[in-house]
């Protein structure tokens, strides 16, 4: 039998995520997709959102709600969002257990 289905959220990401809403005002808080691009085929979208789609998928870490289509679940089923800093850059770091490649220039990946 399969487990239910799970995104989640590092401290890190929610944090950075709390941050963000209080300095925007409002917001309930990150959707997360895929779309299709790039040389593998597809890429993350995350965007801050003010209000969830009727047919959302709601899942809540550290007080900090993921929404996600339906349709984008079975890509990234499992997923885990991470905020990190590399050097001089900091940013969302998507760890995807369905990833089976990612192209060279980091833009898209493969299920």
């Amino acid at each position: 039998m399969k487990s239910a289905m799970a995104i989640t959220l590092t401290e890190a990401a929610a944090r950075h995520v709390t941050r963000y809403l209080a300095r925007r005002g409002k917001g309930v808080g990150v959707r997360l997709g895929v779309k299709t691009t790039g040389c593998s085929g597809l890429a993350y979208k995350l965007e801050y959102v003010d209000a969830s789609e009727p047919e959302d998928l709601v899942f809540e870490n550290h007080g900090v709600k993921v929404l996600i289509d339906p349709k984008s679940l079975a890509y990234i089923d499992g997923t885990e969002l991470d905020y990190v800093r590399e050097g001089l850059n900091e940013g969302f770091k998507f760890n995807n257990p369905n990833e089976r490649d990612r192209c060279g220039c980091g833009e898209s990946f493969r299920v």
